[in-house]
């Protein structure tokens, strides 16, 4: 009797390279993808060309390189708002708060942006435009340039090819709308192990932020906390970091197994 899955070769071939470029630190070449996966390349390429016109792979043309694409960072997002991440999330955040009388929240990458799908606010807080289901793009939020420092350059490049990719909301100096500045901030972060907001989200506010990495250490959420301005004196940040960082480990490790 034949298989399911020789009925359907195209199918099950997408799915397999889906698969592989979700394993992978940075994009593919077509070429290596066959190999890696026994297809032909002709197989491939014709492949490569419909998730690319779909959304689900993006084509690096300079590069000759595919990596995954927008469309399948949102179906990433949808299983993030619905299982793991908001319903574990939701208990260490209000911990979190408890912790440090601060408004925490919790946020994946949608595409450019950054989807907020848990959000515990302190008592007292100010009032917070990171609502759950609230997108704002990624360069302007604590959340967004935790996770995109985790990311390959080439995958940051992609989704921020011009400066027409930047959105700027005019409130702050820590805004970011230009690519050269993004991977100036990407390194601090990547060198500091969390990242900061001050002001380009709500003046007057600012956010330290950490990421929460998958099994192959891929940053697939960012926690964050925010508070005003001037109520955390610069001697007891490290304090408040730790607390981020220590709930993003734990996030982390209750989910996959293991920590960042």
């Amino acid at each position: 009797m034949v298989g399911e899955a020789s009925r359907v070769p195209a199918a099950e071939q997408t799915l397999q390279i889906l698969t592989l470029l979700s394993t992978q630190r940075g994009p593919l070449p077509a070429s290596m993808i066959a190999t890696q996966l026994d297809l032909p390349r002709s197989s491939v390429y014709h492949l490569l060309n419909v998730l690319v016109r779909n959304g689900f792979v993006l084509h690096l043309a300079e590069e000759k390189r595919y990596g995954l694409g927008v469309a399948a960072a949102a179906l990433s997002s949808a299983y993030a708002r619905q299982e793991p991440l908001s319903r574990l999330g939701r208990p260490l955040l209000a911990g979190l708060v408890d912790r440090v009388g601060a408004s925490a929240h919790l946020a994946v990458l949608h595409g450019r942006d950054v989807l907020y799908i848990v959000e515990e606010r302190a008592r007292n807080a100010p009032s917070l435009v990171t609502d759950v289901d609230v997108r704002l793009p990624a360069p302007l939020t604590a959340t967004g340039r935790a996770i995109l420092a985790g990311m390959p350059p080439a995958q940051v490049r992609a989704l921020f090819p011009d400066k027409e990719s930047f959105v700027s909301r005019g409130e702050g100096p820590d805004e970011i709308t230009r690519y050269g500045r993004l991977r100036e901030v990407l390194g601090q972060v990547q060198r500091r192990g969390y990242a900061t907001e001050d002001g380009s989200v709500s003046p007057g506010l600012s956010s330290v932020a950490c990421a929460v990495h998958d099994h192959r250490g891929w940053p697939v959420a960012g926690l964050a906390v925010t508070f005003p301005a001037d109520s955390v004196d610069p001697s007891a940040l490290a304090g408040l970091v730790e607390q981020v960082q220590n709930t993003a480990d734990t996030l982390t490790q209750r989910i996959y197994g293991r920590t960042a």
